[in-house]
């Protein structure tokens, strides 16, 4: 028996899951939101949808919600905007709390804190114009990666291997974002590693490790398509799976994380050595997201990680709830 299946759902209270928003990754949360709120209700939890492109979230006060479970993605849903609205209300909410959320929103702060505790990242280059990415591609390296600073999904992102891709690669990230970076390519394998809890008590899950069709993990392998292979367990050499946990936590407790939250890593496939690519606040919890896939590894189903983590939710300005 789980600890989920112990929890009394009463004492959660009325709980709003906030789903959809207004960032690019709108469908992809609508999707997350319908798993979520439906794991919830299975284990009787109060659970209603609540979209905050649709609804004032001042509604959540005047309506009686007590926390909320934020399945937000992107932007005005997982870059401390909300986080810092639910504070105005105090109403706790699922994840990191406000400047957590902000800076791992912010893929260039992120890896300013990492490099200034010693964490590794790749290379990168903060660019404002066509010109600025060549001269990057020239520091850098062929490929390399162009990027918006503050989106996600591999949404605008560009892999370039030539100068005469740079052009339409910054154009592209910077339609979503007038923050561009350039980053240096990491040939090698793509892992993903979740966190679960806060504190001396946050746990890294199991590593996956991800196989996608040449190598291309897009929005649209992420999420519509069955081509791309998760292995749970990752296969990686003996060691290296507990040194990739181990650094996904100390990253995630680093920028002060709780809760929850997925790093991304590549690991070189010459010299074996892990680089921190971003931290994500608000996992997917689609059919294809990922950190259901590695809590089930551990035992954890879908609907007992909902409610697991429905029961983190706290406030930055306050002591975290307990049931």
């Amino acid at each position: 028996m789980t600890t989920a299946d112990r929890m009394d759902a009463k004492p959660l209270g009325k709980v709003a899951v906030l789903m959809g928003g207004r960032s690019a990754e709108r469908e992809v949360s609508l999707m997350s939101g319908a798993g979520v709120l439906a794991a919830l209700r299975s284990h009787g939890v109060d659970a209603h949808p609540f979209d905050p492109a649709e609804r004032d979230l001042g509604a959540l006060k005047r309506e009686g919600f007590a926390r909320c479970f934020i399945a937000l993605h992107g932007r005005f849903g997982e870059d401390g905007t909300v986080q810092g609205a639910l504070e105005l209300l105090g109403i706790p909410y699922t994840g990191p709390g406000v400047m957590a959320s902000a800076v791992a929103m912010d893929k260039l702060m992120t890896k300013r804190i990492w490099l200034a505790e010693g964490l590794p990242t790749p290379a990168w280059r903060h660019v404002h114009s066509a010109e600025e990415t060549r001269s990057a591609l020239d520091a850098l390296g062929t490929p390399m990666i162009v990027k918006p600073v503050r989106e996600g999904s591999t949404i605008g992102l560009t892999k370039v291997v030539s100068a005469g891709q740079c052009e339409a690669a910054y154009a592209l990230a910077s339609q979503q974002d007038p923050m561009v970076m350039c980053e240096q390519f990491i040939a090698g394998d793509e892992v993903t590693c979740p966190v679960l809890g806060s504190g001396p008590l946050a746990r890294a899950l199991p590593v996956i490790r991800i196989v996608a069709p040449d190598g291309n993990y897009d929005y649209q392998h992420k999420y519509f398509t069955d081509d791309t292979q998760y292995l749970v367990p990752c296969g990686l050499p003996e060691g290296e799976e507990a040194a990739i946990q181990a650094l996904v936590l100390k990253a995630f407790r680093t920028l002060d994380c709780r809760g929850w939250a997925r790093a991304d890593v590549m690991i070189d496939g010459k010299t074996r050595q892990p680089y921190l690519l971003e931290i994500n606040t608000s996992p997917g919890m689609t059919s294809h997201s990922l950190v259901p896939m590695s809590a089930r590894a551990t035992g954890l189903s879908y609907e007992d990680l909902c409610l697991s983590v429905l029961a983190s939710a706290a406030l930055d300005n306050a002591a975290p709830t307990t049931v």
